[in-house]
């Protein structure tokens, strides 16, 4: 893929549903899923002639209502303005396993894979998850109470989202607009059956790729 996040993520699900893998070459401006710099193509070429590793990466499918849509970065719960609303703040509760997480009362939260922990989730004050962990990471957006804070929960887990009261809610999903949701829509989240497979250097390290990343970011 020759592009940035933005390009790999249009391609990301188709690919790993039919298990093609990934390698990124970035011609973009951040990166984080690419393996290459957009300089270094030629070291690229090398790599699918040679013996480059597979890392598996989990891939979120959100279910609203029987329909299906999946995620690889992340799927995000943010108020839209309403004119007819009378409040466009929304209070969105969470749960994990049948049991309560909490109530958040704000612009939204984020649900994020270990990939899409460096991306909305990382703006707006979640962790960095390393790529191999084995947990999604649900984080509040502009939360209006100082006690709400990123949640780490197994990606074995399920979790459901419900829109408890406020203005409207609408479903992005790796960025792309899925659906508006209201307070009768039932919201599943878990772990999708496939993962998206990218092609990585064997001597690929995770941390040093987010400190340029990173360092890069903050100019």
């Amino acid at each position: 893929v020759l592009g940035g996040d933005g390009t790999i993520l249009k391609t990301a699900i188709a690919a790993g549903e039919k298990g093609i893998k990934l390698l990124g070459i970035n011609s973009g401006n951040l990166g984080f899923l690419t393996e290459f710099e957009g300089n270094q193509a030629n070291e690229a070429v090398k790599l699918l002639l040679g013996n480059g590793e597979i890392e598996d990466r989990s891939v979120l499918k959100v279910t609203v209502n029987g329909k299906i849509w999946y995620a690889l970065n992340d799927a995000v719960f943010q108020r839209c303005y309403d004119a007819t609303e009378a409040d466009n703040v929304v209070a969105v509760q969470a749960e994990i396993d049948g049991k309560t997480v909490d109530r958040f009362v704000g612009d939204g939260i984020i649900v994020s894979t270990p990939t899409g922990s460096t991306a909305y989730s990382l703006s707006a004050g979640g962790s960095v998850l390393t790529p191999n962990i084995a947990a999604f990471i649900l984080t509040p957006i502009c939360a209006h109470s100082l006690h709400n804070r990123p949640i780490v929960y197994p990606d074995s887990s399920v979790l459901n989202v419900i829109l408890a009261e406020g203005g409207a809610l609408a479903l992005f999903c790796d960025g792309k607009y899925a659906c508006a949701l209201n307070k009768k829509d039932t919201v599943v989240i878990e772990k999708a059956g496939f993962t998206v497979k990218f092609l990585k250097k064997p001597d690929s390290n995770f941390f040093d790729k987010l400190l340029f990343k990173l360092n890069k970011w903050s100019r």
